[in-house]
């Protein structure tokens, strides 16, 4: 399976046959990854450890009927983020009982900047699924892949200084469509 592109890997978790060679595959692939992200929300080893195998469990119990439209790589450190964040959630719960006014009110303002967060990374996707095909590929390599300029160059085969055009052009889009967010 060492051949096999990320997709392909992630379209084989729905054959019977492959899917738990493919779910082994990813879990080899991405495990650190997702870990470490999980790691700079949560800096427990333990816990993120605990989170980013949640993520995998989930991505196998959703095998059949799961989508990915990013990078395999940038949906599975995303998933490991959202669980991060659902749980320290869960946890601030039981805190809210111990300190009540002053605990709430934070919970409160903590939602409101939950939903500001939400709002502006709507912006931002859209703003991303907005730029031109070409420009969008060397973005999300870029930015979701973390390839260096070089290494995208040599992938789309194009020169270095194509791709920075297109990170600049990228970027200052992203930055016109957060400007009027504020």
């Amino acid at each position: 399976m060492t051949d096999l592109t990320d997709r392909d890997i992630v379209s084989l978790l729905n054959d019977p046959l492959q899917a738990e060679r493919a779910a082994e595959e990813l879990f080899k692939k991405f495990y650190s990854d997702v870990c470490y992200a999980v790691y700079r929300i949560i800096p427990d080893v333990a816990r993120s450890e605990d989170i980013a195998q949640d993520v995998f469990l989930e991505v196998w119990r959703k095998r059949e009927t799961l989508e990915i439209k990013t990078s395999v790589k940038a949906y599975l450190k995303r998933a490991g983020v959202n669980k991060a964040l659902n749980y320290i959630r869960a946890n601030k719960v039981k805190f809210e009982d111990d300190d009540s006014y002053e605990m709430q009110n934070l919970s409160i303002r903590d939602h409101a900047d939950e939903v500001e967060v939400q709002d502006l990374q709507a912006i931002i996707d859209e703003a991303v699924e907005s730029l031109p095909k070409k420009c969008r590929a060397v973005f999300s390599l870029s930015r979701f892949e973390e390839l260096s300029y070089k290494e995208i160059a040599a992938k789309l085969e194009i020169s270095v200084k194509t791709v920075e055009n297109q990170i600049g052009k990228a970027l200052k889009i992203l930055r016109l469509a957060v400007e009027n967010y504020k």
